[in-house]
């Protein structure tokens, strides 16, 4: 099926392209400078042609909002720096609105699904870190909601392989479609 997109109905939800995660977390198979740059060539082109780019962060306000369940595999804790939550500049350049969230998924308890329907927005590209993470329950959430996804498969990483490669494979076809950035800038092109 050829990839076409609307613009207008169109928006691009970059995923914590933040300071505190791409500057301290190495992502496979995509370093953050490549996810952040194809994420910024995608933010232009959508933007350009009338599209919709919203940037998600994680934040807390004080800590104390934090989810902390009992897991085998606890979240690292300690001290964050002043700017862990800030946007990197090339994504906050490219931003239509920010849209700050305090769990993995952008949807739940934020202003994103209003945001998006107050402008008739029916298709959302999916780019950024993690992708079996804050992209993989942001995309399953929007599923919920009746978004139609594409991801950008090379706009995103995770911190292994097996996690980006799993997600990607598996959970994203059933619930969009997986493309590179350069077939979403052709189809933007089209």
């Amino acid at each position: 099926m050829p990839l076409i997109i609307n613009p207008a109905a169109t928006a691009l939800i970059i995923i914590d392209l933040q300071k505190g995660i791409v500057d301290h977390y190495p992502t496979v198979p995509y370093p953050a400078a490549d996810i952040v740059r194809r994420s910024v060539q995608l933010a232009e082109a959508l933007r350009a042609r009338g599209g919709f780019v919203a940037a998600v962060n994680v934040d807390f306000v004080d800590g104390r909002d934090v989810l902390q369940p009992l897991t085998d595999n606890p979240p690292q804790t300690g001290a964050r720096p002043a700017d862990w939550a800030r946007l990197v500049p090339e994504i906050d350049a490219v931003k239509s609105v920010g849209i700050t969230k305090r769990q993995w998924g952008a949807f739940h308890g934020t202003e994103l699904d209003l945001q998006l329907r107050r402008r008739d927005i029916d298709t959302i590209v999916m780019c950024g870190i993690s992708t079996s993470i804050g992209v993989d329950t942001t995309a399953r959430e929007a599923f919920q909601h009746g978004y139609r996804q594409i991801f950008a498969e090379d706009a995103m990483g995770a911190q292994t392989e097996d996690e980006h490669r799993y997600t990607v494979s598996t959970i994203f076809p059933r619930i969009g479609r997986v493309r590179s950035t350069e077939d979403l800038l052709h189809a933007l092109q089209s």
